[in-house]
């Protein structure tokens, strides 16, 4: 099987992923540092492999682990190692972390936060409007970035104070070119950032999720204080991040299919089919790490040893053509059925899912409504990646608003 090397500067994702698919269902991969792993790449294998009882998240199952080939300054340490949380735990005790987290997010109570959320929104516009027309504004930073990040934090009850230091720790947490002798310093400092707003929760307690995970661990659903600040870390980074990009991918995507833009401007078709074909054509999450193979277990023609770590490749499996048919590699909003697993599958989809849904579609036609005649500021070829293995996700988006 050839070893296919991860870009760690994500030059290329598209090329990336075809080649991933290109390799069959399992793809012997290595990531930024030199890490052997093997990637799942095709729609049904890996809708197979994410409610497998076999393939574990319990990081000593992993057998490069256990003699000791996995470095803590390794770049990418706190995504494969970042703490006991639901991220990190199978069985009861992910029921146990999941069902607190899930019992906040259900789509009826996030429905509730629209309001909010829509208040937002106006705010971020109004803002840009205020801007000298003509000017080049990166939308990225000044409405992709404040919304979800302020909605998640309002959730979880963390001060906007705390998200310029929350930003720059992330930007670290995320990229493969964090300098390895800086990693074990910015684990300890995202560490003691969170502890210190858990702390501060329990001392005031509020109308939020941090402090109702405090509450449900002093109520007898024993969560330690190590399973609440990783899940309060865990929820802060997915829960930005992810909507972060589904934003901006789908400006983006519509910028560069006008027929298509003006088809949803004209009401022809509704924005959800929009946030759902850019979910699965240009994902927000491009590699989720990392599961670990309790025994050997075939994929398709192919076996992934036991002790082998495996990684979900979902920017490649989105484009799946057994799943999504010939035209899998196109953008078409009226793909009709669009059923992509861009948030996971199974016992371990992302709570958060709701959310990412809700913000997306009030941010994106609310956007366009104020803005209809906004452009790219830069080729669509000119625009960058971050390099970042995970996230799909671009340094800036540079716009005219028109």
């Amino acid at each position: 099987m050839t070893r296919i090397a991860l870009d760690p500067f994500v030059a290329d994702l598209d090329g990336e992923s075809a080649r991933l698919r290109a390799a069959g269902p399992l793809a012997e991969v290595e990531l930024p540092g030199g890490v052997h792993c093997y990637a799942v790449t095709r729609h049904a294998e890996a809708r197979q492999l994410l409610t497998d009882s076999r393939i574990v998240k319990d990081i000593n199952v992993w057998s490069a682990w256990q003699r000791g080939e996995i470095p803590m300054d390794w770049p990418l340490i706190g995504l494969a190692n970042p703490g006991r949380s639901m991220l990190t735990v199978d069985g009861a005790d992910h029921r146990r972390l999941r069902t607190l987290v899930a019992q906040a997010l259900t789509v009826k109570r996030v429905e509730r936060l629209r309001a909010g959320i829509e208040a937002l929104t106006t705010a971020s516009l109004d803002r840009l409007a205020a801007l000298p027309r003509g000017e080049k504004v990166d939308l990225k930073a000044e409405f992709a970035y404040p919304l979800p990040m302020n909605v998640i934090s309002e959730l979880m009850g963390v001060d906007s104070a705390d998200h310029p230091r929350l930003k720059e720790l992330f930007e670290k947490f995320f990229s493969t070119q964090t300098p390895p002798e800086e990693v074990p310093q910015m684990m300890a400092d995202l560490g003691a950032l969170f502890t210190k707003i858990v702390d501060s929760k329990r001392e005031n307690p509020g109308d939020d999720l941090t402090s109702a995970l405090i509450a449900a661990s002093e109520d007898g659903d024993h969560l330690t204080d190590e399973e609440i600040v990783n899940t309060l870390q865990l929820i802060i980074a997915a829960g930005h991040e992810t909507t972060i990009s589904l934003i901006v991918n789908a400006v983006v995507a519509l910028q560069t299919h006008p027929e298509q833009r003006k088809q949803v401007l004209n009401g022809q078709v509704p924005w959800e089919n929009v946030i759902e074909e850019t979910l699965r054509w240009n994902t927000p999450t491009s590699h989720v790490l990392i599961r670990f193979a309790t025994e050997d277990i075939e994929v398709g023609d192919k076996v992934l040893p036991k002790g082998e770590a495996l990684i979900v490749s979902f920017g490649a499996l989105g484009r799946d053509e057994a799943q999504h048919g010939p035209t899998a590699g196109d953008f078409d909003i009226t793909r009709s059925p669009n059923r992509h697993i861009a948030f996971g599958h199974g016992p371990h989809v992302c709570p958060g899912a709701a959310l990412s849904r809700l913000e997306a579609g009030v941010a994106l036609p609310a956007l366009y409504e104020r803005f209809p005649e906004l452009e790219l500021a830069v080729p669509a070829s000119e625009l960058r990646n971050k390099p970042i293995v995970t996230q799909n996700d671009l340094y800036d988006l540079p716009v005219e608003l028109g």
